[in-house]
């Protein structure tokens, strides 16, 4: 799947993700020919992408926006589309990431303190690391500085 392909490409489990620098007319085309070969790949294989599922992001302020097709069919741009649970909009903004993890802790607070009648450390602590942390340290990673930096550099 990966021969020849020009732009980088991640996969996970059942997702594929095509991605590359369009500042140019030449990165456009490179992006098309990366589309074409993975559907002739797909083709030949037997497989088929799930057409309804893929999405342009097109990141970066001068971002030209340009449209693209997988086989016959154009694939619709987004302004933001979630990646392994992870909200990523065009201008890799994660204040709504950050605010969706604080809704979901602020539930996860009122559950345990109306089902834990006990306020002693040793019995809140563990439900707090066990249920409530995760959402809050989810993807915490993705959103170092390093992370920025590199985006940055597609802008």
């Amino acid at each position: 799947m990966d021969s020849g392909i020009e732009g980088t490409l991640s996969k996970f489990a059942d997702d594929a993700k095509l991605h590359g620098v369009v500042n140019t007319l030449e990165g456009r085309d490179a992006i098309q020919r990366d589309l074409d070969r993975l559907e002739r790949c797909a083709r030949v294989n037997r497989m088929k992408f799930n057409k309804a599922k893929c999405k342009v992001l097109h990141v970066g302020r001068r971002n030209p926006k340009h449209s693209y097709r997988l086989g016959r069919e154009w694939i619709e741009s987004s302004p933001e589309e979630k990646d392994l649970g992870v909200l990523v909009d065009e201008k890799l903004n994660v204040s709504w990431q950050c605010t969706l993890a604080g809704q979901k802790a602020n539930h996860i607070l009122g559950r345990i303190k109306s089902s834990v009648t006990s306020r002693l450390r040793e019995v809140i602590l563990p439900l707090y690391s066990a249920l409530l942390r995760p959402h809050l340290e989810y993807c915490v990673q993705l959103w170092g500085t390093q992370y920025r930096r590199d985006m940055e550099l597609l802008e």
